[in-house]
Formats: C-alpha cells, sequence, structure tokens
C-alpha cells in the first residue's frame, strides 16, 4: 500500500491548488467573499510568491457606520458589502480583479457581493444571469414576509426580533437599504468625517486703537 501526502490545506479543503497557480501565472488581483454565521467580509487580494498582499477589505460591521439597522448576514447587506469594496478598490486606483472562491461553493449571497463590486465600478467577469434580481438586493423578499407575518404579533416579533431591536421595521427594508446606498455611494460617511476634523473658523471684529499724536507734542 502507497500513502501518498497531500498538502494539509488540500485535506481541508480550504485550498485550490491549480486555481492559485493560475491566479499566480496571471497576476490578476482577486475578491475573496467570506460568509459566517453572523458576518460577511471580502477583499481584494494581490498574489505574490512571498505572500499574498490585501489591498482592501470590508467587514459587515463596517455598514453599522453607514446607518445599517439590518442583518449582517443576507443578500441586502452581502451587496452593500462589495459595493463599499469596490469603493475603496476605485480609491485605490485598482480598476479590475477576479472572483476566487476557493473550494467553496457559489451561492446567492457571492453573487450579490459581486453584483455590488460591480457596480460599484470593478471590472469583473461573470454572467449577468448568475446575479440576483434588484428586488432581492433591494430586500423586498423580506418586505413581504414580513407583511405576511404582521396578523401573527408573536411570530412576526419572534423572527425579526433582531431588526426591531435595531429599531428597523423588516416592512422598510428596501427604503433603508436605499438610504445606506446611497451614504455608501456618495461617500457621505467619509465628508461628514473630514467636516469634523476640519477646525471651524470664526470671523472675530478687533478693534483697533489708533494713537494719533499732535505735532509738535515731545511726548
Amino acid at each position: 500500500m502507497v500513502y501518498t501526502s497531500t498538502f494539509r490545506r488540500i485535506r481541508e479543503r480550504k485550498t485550490n491548488y491549480r486555481k492559485r497557480e493560475k491566479l499566480l501565472v496571471g497576476k490578476k488581483d482577486f475578491v475573496t467573499v467570506n460568509v459566517s454565521d453572523q458576518n460577511i467580509s471580502a477583499q481584494l487580494i494581490r498574489p505574490d510568491l512571498l505572500g499574498d498582499k490585501v489591498m482592501a477589505s470590508v467587514h459587515s460591521n463596517e455598514l453599522l457606520s453607514y446607518g445599517w439597522k439590518g442583518s449582517r448576514k443576507n443578500i441586502p447587506s452581502c451587496y452593500l458589502v462589495g459595493l463599499l469594496l469596490g469603493k475603496k478598490c476605485l480609491q485605490k486606483k485598482i480598476s479590475s480583479a477576479i472572483l476566487y472562491i476557493g473550494k467553496r461553493h457559489f451561492t446567492t449571497k457571492i453573487a450579490a457581493c459581486l453584483k455590488g463590486l460591480s457596480e460599484a465600478g470593478l471590472e469583473l467577469p461573470f454572467s449577468e444571469n448568475i446575479l440576483p434580481s434588484d428586488d432581492r438586493i433591494q430586500g423586498n423578499h423580506i418586505a413581504d414576509y414580513a407583511k405576511k407575518l404582521k396578523a401573527n404579533d408573536d411570530v412576526y416579533k419572534s423572527r425579526f426580533s433582531s431588526n426591531l431591536g435595531s429599531g428597523l421595521e423588516p416592512e422598510k427594508y428596501p427604503s433603508h437599504f436605499s438610504e445606506v446606498k446611497d451614504k455608501i455611494v456618495n461617500n457621505k460617511v467619509e465628508k461628514e468625517k473630514e467636516a469634523e476634523k476640519t477646525p471651524k473658523t470664526t470671523t472675530k471684529s478687533k478693534s483697533k486703537s489708533k494713537s494719533s499724536k499732535k505735532k509738535g507734542d515731545s511726548k
């Protein structure tokens, strides 16, 4: 019996080394998306023989600074994370990348993040038919489900306790999504922070006292 050793990351199903080799040879920046039970994180990484370099990164907790009150692991938040990452990439003069999922399965949430990246202006190769619809991106399916459950108050409060606790009525998901998206697109949070850092200058009228000496006055 012959034992063939394999890399630990292959055994743990974490790395596809064939895809990894293509990334290094192609010298393409790539995007990774990680969806956990509570949050979403996305990074733009530059491959290098000496080690990958993270060029831009976004965690769903960053959405809180833009006023986001919804879930940080659903389709609308995945889109917003991708949108924010795309904006950061463009600020760093990065205009194109490819999606790398490694051994993970391609899901609707990853597709939503991909759509956010694309609409931010980052060039990525993909087929339009894999992207979720605008209705799902905006959370219309969540709002419709909430409206159906609202007749049963106990079930409604149980299912949406997290949203209600943060001050968001789930049936208003689409309008809330649009507000947060507008803040990200127009960099409103960054502009507010810059305005706070800029010292306020107040013009004070200074009274100038002029002393005139008479001619012939020795003093």
